[in-house]
């Protein structure tokens, strides 16, 4: 059986990563940070096939510790500081675990697994459509120029090209993956997708009055996450690693995704409910977002299977269920 080692496990990727790897037979390893982390109590309940390594990505010997122990055929480092805002008031910390953390897992790789063709293991980062930031052309492709407008996406710009840089001096099965936003039930509060998703359920059920959020007419391209693992997976089973753009090709701004939620919960005049709130304005903003995914296509033969509506009503949905659920234990 083949054997993976995921960093980032506790996370909405990680989650649909280690489902997507158990379902091709793959022994799945997932990395854990702290011994009494309640995330991974959470994986270890939800995911019992999981093994969970002790291990943190600003600790090279733990993370050499973690490669030893799985012996992975496949790493997939999705582990990062990854909410955009945080990276603003966090800067150092995102870029010692955004950043330097994907140096320190390729380092750990090439201890454990030796230098040149002879290292078997194969290597996919986590790579972020926020290195684009301040786009010099749209839609944006592998070969488009990066603006980095964040802590975060600086740092995984630093990620990104040493990704290649020990490919390319190492002779290391090393890809990059630049995926734009992907979404699911499963993303945290923090991030606006399910922030939007979640105060509307709690609106449609009364038990929230109003949704604050920073620039509404910021545009993304959005696709659903258990989609993006997949085009994971592809990377790492081609004859040569190399770099793809995965998104929809589609954008919407955060206006029309919120408008979208609101519909899915059967709410009429959204607008009622929407305040403004300068708190969530970031310092430098990214205006709009798209991917041009056509190498992924043609050569991974890639393509989304959740669209927009369906992606944020599933969402809504969701969310409805969840929370009439926990008002129900709480009466």
């Amino acid at each position: 059986m083949p054997r993976a080692l995921i960093t980032g496990i506790t996370g909405q990727d990680g989650r649909y990563l280690a489902e997507y790897l158990h379902g091709r037979g793959y022994d799945v390893f997932g990395l854990v940070a702290g011994q009494a982390n309640p995330r991974g109590d959470d994986v270890r309940e939800q995911f019992p096939f999981v093994e969970l390594i002790g291990g943190d990505l600003s600790d090279l010997p733990s993370l050499i510790a973690a490669v030893e122990l799985s012996q992975p055929d496949e790493v997939y480092n999705l582990g990062a500081i990854s909410f955009v805002a945080l990276s603003f008031k966090q800067p150092e910390l995102t870029a010692n675990v955004t950043g330097l953390g994907v140096l320190r897992m390729l380092h750990a790789i090439r201890v454990v697994g030796g230098t040149g063709p002879k290292n078997s293991i194969k290597f996919y980062q986590a790579s972020s459509s926020e290195m684009f930031g301040q786009v010099r052309s749209s839609p944006q492709n592998e070969d488009t120029p990066f603006h980095p407008r964040s802590p975060y996406g600086v740092s995984k710009v630093f990620g990104h090209h040493t990704t290649i840089n020990y490919r390319e001096s190492y002779d290391l099965f090393a890809c990059s993956g630049i995926l734009f936003n992907h979404e699911s039930r499963r993303r945290g509060l923090e991030f606006v997708t399910r922030k939007v998703t979640n105060a509307v359920a709690r609106i449609k059920l009364g038990l929230q009055n109003e949704l604050a959020l920073g620039n509404l007419d910021a545009r993304r391209d959005w696709g659903f996450a258990g989609d993006y693992v997949r085009a994971m997976w592809l990377m790492l089973q081609q004859p040569e690693p190399d770099d793809y753009v995965i998104g929809t090709g589609v954008t919407h701004s955060v206006r029309q995704m919120v408008a979208a939620a609101f519909v899915a919960a059967e709410i009429e005049d959204w607008e009622k409910y929407v305040v403004v709130d300068e708190r969530y304005l970031r310092p430098a903003d990214v205006e709009e977002l798209v991917a041009d995914a056509s190498k992924a296509r043609r050569v991974l033969g890639w393509e989304p299977t959740v669209g927009f509506d369906e992606l944020i009503t599933g969402m809504v949905r969701s969310d409805l269920e969840l929370e009439q659920e926990k008002a129900t234990r709480h009466r």
